[in-house]
């Protein structure tokens, strides 16, 4: 959290105008908040993949899949005017947004056996992952919950516990345990799906060692705040049956690789073959507007909710839902994934045409519109540069390119730009992290 942020001693180089900003938001917010860039970036418009600042420049948007569609897409503040004029209101009425789309949600699950899914509403995707590790630790009767050494899943007590990506300062739940991401780029590991199936089992084994019950595996599919590690397809299928043979659940938290992101399927988890035990959604699942949402299978589900009432007051409210089935059906009708698919092997194979004159280019791996691009200080030691990776990241916004690091040891771009995002758009990212590579490196 802190790897790209704007620290105190930054406000020195400031424009009156943006310094004067940064004192307000220190008087006036609480000091755990964090902003992008040694300077700022003062936002006031934002339309597709494109986002302007109060000077009126234009950014191209790599970063962004709250707005998954698109900065302000019309479909969605449509449906959601529409909505507001007519009634919002909480989940303990009767009203068939809900319900209906509900109906439309599940189809996009791969098929499986027995009951239908049951779903549940909430505002974000810290709520979604909550509840799911309440499920999980009462179904499983158990505590323990693994999760990947930088992994992120919220802001609560229960999922900042299991979200290292946190910070040092962010402690880990004494019943969780940390394993290390399947990284093929770092570990040289080319069987990465039996090494990270050993890595799940180990933690198993700890657990049990100190008196711990095991309760559940929680994962991105792609491993986002890990460093974007997508490959091979099928790799997590392994570790979901270590997780199931030992009593646990498989929490998948499709809030960054979810809705059409990864191009090869509708939701992350579908790439690898598995079937979870509960999906969390969130940020792109509005478009912005705060919605979030937790799947389960309903023999899961049923441990916690038969005895257990859980009300939301925002979540499922009649304009989230407006918001929620305007994105659904607008990637459905765009084609979203295809795009995204499409784009996405375009926009790497651009970049890896970089790698010849920038070594530093160590790797560039992704699926779809979500992509990781690694910077080394040496491509045969793969020694991590985040030296060099926040004087780029600052170089790129000065060309007016948006994005973020992520990995353990933050080096990793993590290229995610909104469903928007074009081909033609392509040039510009290319262009300018050429431009900010040579600039640096001089």
């Amino acid at each position: 959290m802190d790897g790209n942020s704007f620290c105190a001693e930054d406000a020195a180089g400031l424009d009156r105008e943006t310094r004067a900003l940064t004192e307000r938001r220190k008087e006036v917010l609480g000091g755990s908040y964090r902003l992008f860039y040694r300077r700022p970036v003062h936002l006031v418009e934002g339309r597709g993949q494109y986002l302007f600042d109060a000077d009126g420049k234009r950014y191209l948007d790599m970063y962004n899949n709250v707005a998954s569609l698109g900065h302000c897409h019309p479909a969605v503040v449509e449906a959601v005017t529409a909505q507001m004029q007519r009634l919002n209101t909480h989940t303990r009425y009767l009203h068939e947004a809900i319900l209906d789309y509900t109906d439309d949600l599940l189809t996009t699950l791969p098929a499986l056996e027995g009951p239908s899914w049951k779903a549940m509403y909430m505002c974000t995707g810290s709520e979604a992952n909550d509840l799911a590790i309440r499920v999980a630790k009462t179904y499983s009767g158990g505590e323990g919950i693994i999760a990947t050494t930088e992994a992120y899943h919220g802001t609560s007590e229960l999922t900042s516990g299991v979200s290292p990506a946190l910070g040092s300062g962010q402690p880990i739940a004494p019943t969780a345990r940390l394993i290390p991401a399947p990284d093929r780029y770092r570990t040289g590991v080319q069987n990465i799906s039996t090494w990270f199936a050993d890595r799940v089992r180990d933690a198993i084994t700890d657990m049990e060692a100190h008196g711990v019950r095991f309760a559940g595996l929680i994962a991105d599919s792609i491993f986002s705040s890990d460093g974007v590690l997508p490959d091979p397809v099928g790799f997590l299928a392994e570790a979901v049956d270590v997780v199931h043979r030992a009593g646990g659940v498989f929490i998948a938290d499709e809030v960054q690789p979810g809705f059409g992101r990864t191009g090869d399927s509708f939701w992350g988890f579908a790439r690898h073959g598995v079937t979870p035990d509960l999906i969390t959604l969130g940020k792109p699942m509005g478009n912005g507007i705060p919605v979030s949402g937790l799947l389960a299978r309903p023999e899961v589900l049923a441990t916690f909710s038969d005895r257990i009432p859980y009300f939301n007051t925002f979540g499922g409210n009649p304009v989230s839902m407006a918001a929620a089935q305007a994105v659904l059906t607008t990637t459905r009708a765009e084609g979203l994934q295809d795009h995204a698919a499409r784009v996405g092997a375009v926009m790497r194979t651009e970049l890896q045409s970089l790698q010849a004159a920038h070594p530093s280019i160590g790797d560039v791996r992704g699926a779809g519109l979500f992509t990781g691009l690694e910077l080394v200080k040496d491509p045969a030691t793969r020694e991590p540069d985040n030296e060099l990776a926040l004087a780029v990241l600052e170089q790129l916004r000065d060309r007016g390119v948006l994005t973020s690091i992520a990995g353990p040891h933050g080096n990793v771009f993590k290229l995610r730009p909104p469903l928007a995002f074009q081909t033609a758009d392509i040039d510009w990212l290319v262009s300018a992290l050429d431009a900010s590579l040579t600039a640096v490196n001089r």
